[in-house]
């Protein structure tokens, strides 16, 4: 997630239509290490912001398979300046790992004067201190596939090898539409440009309403990747989404299927325990200041509803299949009571 644009990678906006660039480093961290990289305990530092959902997948990811333990986490603050994620919230505004002040400077230790955005999540190479990858479409996938040696027991299939043609084929879709549909949305510069990206977002979740109506989850009876990658979206929705990028059609707690669906995935241990309103309302309000130029947060919405009963169960499923949940928050990793409902 970049300061620009809001979402990771390279973002662009302006008088064109807005546009998400790929990720430029695509190496991957693997069990055979074939890309020079290879999979490690404590070797690696996952960096993130709670604001963004990009990197909010690899945090759910992370403590869904109980890799606390292999990978050590650093959070940024909400807020950027021009020389991008910052650890402000840190004691003397460094990383006590990285010892850095800004994710920059790992972008820099791996490619001298690179030209692109700042992007969270990025993996850095504790020893060396350089990036290894920001590639948000890939690190959650080689989680559940390439870290398996060091998957907690109880660990859950979040990509199981049956279903990965329909999981693909579900999560392009909600990427399209949904995941990115509402930065277009939000940055558009046109009316006709606007319409076409939050009708888009609105047909899409009407689609996937009508899905989630039949069963709880997105693919199969059990959570998957897919669930990973639209809850992201959907619990940023009415906070930030429906006013600041103008998604306003309805708000979630609207849709009767999707408000229950997203809040079944909240109160799922690893899901809302990752998640700090404080962090995303913040972010988005302040940062994206040719949207919100007085950079007021809103008081709203009230967030007492997402620990209230949802009924999803009543459609079966079984939210690890043969695992178990993860375990409590990792000390330290824990959000502050002001990001919680």
């Amino acid at each position: 997630m970049s300061g620009d644009g809001g979402g990771t990678g390279n973002t662009a906006y302006g008088r064109k239509a807005f546009r998400r660039s790929t990720a430029h480093f695509t190496d991957r961290i693997t069990a055979d290490g074939r890309d020079g990289w290879p999979v490690e305990a404590g070797r690696y530092r996952l960096v993130v912001s709670r604001a963004c959902p990009w990197a909010s997948r690899a945090v759910i990811s992370r403590r869904l398979l109980g890799l606390e333990d292999a990978l050590s986490l650093a959070i940024a603050d909400p807020l950027q300046d021009d020389r991008s994620w910052r650890f402000t919230l840190d004691p003397d505004g460094r990383d006590p790992v990285l010892g850095i002040r800004y994710l920059s400077e790992a972008y820099d230790r791996r490619e001298t004067g690179y030209p692109g955005g700042v992007s969270v999540p990025a993996i850095v190479d504790v020893p060396s201190g350089k990036l290894v990858t920001n590639d948000y479409q890939r690190i959650t996938l080689d989680f559940a596939t390439e870290w398996t040696a060091l998957h907690r027991d109880g660990a859950p299939d979040l990509y199981p090898q049956a279903l990965r043609d329909e999981i693909d084929e579900v999560t392009a879709e909600v990427y399209e539409d949904v995941n990115n549909g509402v930065y277009r949305a939000g940055f558009a510069t046109g009316q006709e440009e606007y319409e076409a990206a939050c009708a888009a977002v609105f047909r899409r979740l009407e689609l996937l309403a009508r899905r989630l109506e039949r069963q709880r989850y997105l693919v199969g009876d059990t959570i998957t990747e897919a669930d990973i990658r639209l809850f992201t979206t959907l619990v940023r929705f009415d906070a930030v989404y429906h006013g600041h990028f103008k998604c306003n059609r309805w708000k979630l707690t609207e849709n009767r299927v999707l408000w229950g669906y997203v809040r079944d995935l909240y109160q799922t241990p690893g899901f809302g325990d990752t998640v700090d309103f404080d962090h995303i309302k913040r972010h988005y309000y302040q940062v994206h200041t040719g949207i919100n130029p007085t950079g007021v947060v809103p008081l709203g919405p009230d967030l007492s509803g997402w620990l209230t009963p949802h009924h999803r169960e009543e459609l079966g499923g079984r939210p690890f299949g043969d695992g178990t949940p993860p375990g409590p928050v990792r000390a330290g990793e824990e959000v502050p009571a002001r990001g919680r409902p």
